[in-house]
């Protein structure tokens, strides 16, 4: 197991007791990446107790195929300590065999196949189903790391094993992220920009920008080839235009540390966010080709958090 100076227990990797506020959530995120950027995926299991639901999202991108959505926003919460989710025509369970460094993602369900990528946004999704299952496991390539004066913490890890779409297997060996978090997220007030992925030298790296004049909050790590120390880098400022009917992001300008990348999105899966005030939000992810300065390529995903009304 690798070690790390994180604030993290393992016992944080599993399920905490909630707070008050209606937006309080735990959220377990899983991201991965093909190294030649043709496939990746992300799935996120979000609890929301003082909403009574749980959100559940597995999404696959693949090149010249249609997008891959399951999207449930009023899954029921799983019992006592359990990550399982259990919903007509879903099964999806995420477990952690070894606290910061292993953990593996099932999913049995059906997919909706979307075109293209803004229809994402319409009220109810609508496409062909598709069977979509997930045996995949992340084992950690760098040491966790934790957040800043809040409840989350991330790993850059490899992903392997086996994706099903309708009757074929795909058999997989990449790269992705992990990440955990409690806490209160009001995904309708104020934008961000996340981004994670690795680089053709084995050089991972994370960061997240929030979108807020009142301060700065611009956490994230970038972890060498030997998956050893993190050098914790800071002042991310990414730098994007807003493009289309969507206002889907294009081109990223992302310096993070001694590293001067810049994103572009080559396969969209964007999610609409509906609030429980009536509040809509657009919050578009996309597989990402990295480009650094001195010719280093990679692949990974980034998110663009548009709050309502943005």
């Amino acid at each position: 197991m690798l070690s790390s100076p994180t604030m993290a227990t393992p016992e944080d990797e599993g399920r905490h007791a909630p707070g008050t506020q209606q937006l309080w959530n735990e959220s377990w995120y899983f991201d991965f990446a093909a190294p030649d950027g043709s496939l990746g995926g992300y799935v996120r299991l979000g609890l929301y107790p003082n909403l009574g639901v749980a959100w559940y999202w597995a999404y696959l991108v693949r090149e010249g195929e249609p997008l891959l959505a399951v999207k449930h926003h009023e899954a029921a919460l799983p019992t006592a300590r359990s990550l399982e989710v259990r919903e007509e025509g879903l099964w999806a369970t995420q477990h952690c065999e070894t606290p910061h460094d292993h953990w593996t993602i099932g999913l049995e369900s059906f997919a909706v196949a979307l075109d293209e990528p803004g229809e994402a946004y319409a009220d109810d999704l609508r496409g062909d189903k598709v069977a979509l299952g997930f045996d995949l496991e992340w084992e950690a390539t760098a040491p966790v790391y934790d957040y800043p004066m809040v409840t989350r913490y991330e790993q850059s890890c490899r992903v392997s094993g086996e994706i099903l779409v309708d009757t074929e297997t795909i058999a997989f060996d990449g790269w992705g992220q992990r990440d955990h978090s409690w806490g209160v997220r009001d995904w309708w007030g104020t934008g961000w920009v996340w981004t994670a992925g690795r680089l053709d030298d084995g050089t991972s790296f994370h960061a997240v920008k929030l979108e807020t004049d009142r301060f700065d909050f611009e956490p994230g790590y970038v972890a060498g080839p030997d998956g050893g120390d993190l050098t914790v880098a800071s002042q991310f400022k990414p730098r994007y235009d807003q493009e289309g009917e969507h206002r889907f992001p294009g081109v990223t300008a992302m310096p993070l540390h001694d590293l001067e990348l810049t994103a572009t999105p080559t396969l969209l899966a964007p999610i609409r966010l509906d609030a429980p005030d009536g509040r809509m939000g657009r919050f578009p992810r996309g597989l990402c080709r990295f480009d650094a300065a001195d010719g280093r390529t990679g692949y990974g995903w980034t998110e663009w958090n548009r709050p309502a009304g943005d």
